[in-house]
C-alpha cells in the first residue's frame, strides 16, 4: 500500500505488532489523528486530509492492526478492546501532544473508548458514523439495531467470513449495495482479500464480543457525533442515544442522502465538519 506524495510513514511499535502511520501537512499544525474502520484502511481518509491541511492542521492516519500487513496477529484475543485502545495510546506518544480524535466505523468506536479512557490525551472527538460501544451494545438488545447488524453474527463463525472475504467480487457487490461506487468497492474489497488482512479485520468483530471489561460510560471531551441517513448498518436512534456518554458536551451531525460510507462521499463537507468542532466552540452537556 502506497502512501501518496507528501507522506511521510513512521513505524509505531505496540504491544505484539508494528503499525505504519503517515504523517502529512503542515508540520507545526495541530495534530488530528483519523482511525478508519473495515473493511477499509488508511485510504479512507485521502480525500478527507486535503481539506484539514489547507485549514492549517496536521494529519495523522495509521493503519491499524488488523489492516496493516504484518500486524495481523491470528489470535482474536489481540483484538480486544484494550488492546486496541493501547495502540491508540502509542500512536498519540508518538505525536507527542495531546490530538484531536477523528474515527469512522469501528475507528470511531475505537475512537469513542480511547476518549472514556484517555480524555487526557485528546482536545476533542468527531466520531462518524458509529457510536459510544456500550450504547451500540444496548441497542443490539433493545431495539431494531439488530436487524442491520445481523452480518456481526456471522462473523462470529470460524473460517466461513475469511473464505467469503477472499471471494472479492462477493464482497465488492455487499460494499456497492451499501452505497459505495464500483471504484472505490473494488480498492476496499482488495485490500480486505489480503493474506492475513482477511482474517484482521473479522477478528476485530470477534475481540469485541469477547470483551469483559467495558470501557467507561462517558468522556469530558467534547464530542461531535455524524451521521448519514443513507447508512443501512446504524440507525439514528443508535447514535443520538449516544449524547449520554458525552458529559463534555454533544454536537450531532446528519448528512442527507449519504450512505455509511461518508469520507469517500462527502470528504469536503466532513472535514469541514471536524474543523469547526476542533475549532469550538462546544455544546455545554444537558
Amino acid at each position: 500500500m502506497t502512501p501518496p506524495p507528501g507522506v511521510t510513514v513512521r513505524d509505531v511499535a505496540t504491544g505484539d505488532v508494528v503499525l505504519p502511520v503517515e504523517y502529512s501537512g503542515p508540520a507545526d499544525g495541530a495534530p488530528i489523528v483519523l482511525l478508519h474502520g473495515w473493511p477499509q484502511n488508511t485510504r479512507s481518509w485521502d480525500a478527507v486530509v486535503p481539506f484539514l491541511h489547507t485549514a492549517g492542521y496536521r494529519t495523522v492516519v495509521p493503519s491499524l492492526r488488523g489492516a496493516a500487513v504484518g500486524a495481523t496477529p491470528r489470535s482474536r484475543l489481540s483484538y480486544r478492546p484494550h488492546i486496541l485502545t493501547a495502540d491508540v495510546e502509542a500512536i498519540i506518544a508518538d505525536v507527542g501532544a495531546p490530538v484531536h480524535l477523528v474515527g469512522h466505523d469501528w475507528g470511531a468506536a475505537l475512537a469513542w473508548t480511547v476518549a472514556c479512557r484517555r480524555a487526557d490525551l485528546l482536545h476533542t472527538l468527531t466520531a462518524v458514523s458509529v457510536p459510544h460501544p456500550a450504547t451500540f451494545a444496548r441497542a443490539l438488545s433493545h431495539s431494531r439495531q439488530i436487524l442491520s447488524s445481523w452480518y456481526m453474527l456471522v462473523f462470529q463463525l470460524p473460517v466461513l467470513p475469511e473464505l467469503l472475504l477472499a471471494r472479492r467480487n462477493m464482497m465488492a457487490r455487499f460494499l456497492i449495495r451499501s452505497g459505495q461506487t464500483p471504484e472505490l468497492a473494488d480498492r476496499d474489497a482488495r485490500a480486505a482479500a489480503a493474506p492475513g488482512v482477511r482474517h484482521g479485520g473479522i477478528n476485530w468483530y470477534r475481540g469485541f464480543i469477547l470483551s469483559r471489561e467495558a470501557a467507561p460510560a462517558t468522556t469530558t471531551v467534547p464530542v461531535l457525533q455524524v451521521w448519514s441517513d443513507g447508512d443501512i448498518a446504524i440507525r439514528r436512534a443508535t447514535v443520538e442515544a449516544t449524547s449520554r456518554n458525552a458529559a463534555g458536551g454533544f454536537d450531532f451531525l446528519a448528512f442527507t442522502g449519504v450512505s455509511h460510507w461518508i469520507p469517500d462521499e462527502r470528504p469536503e463537507k466532513l472535514a469541514q465538519a471536524i474543523i469547526r468542532h476542533a475549532a469550538g466552540p462546544h455544546t455545554p452537556p444537558t
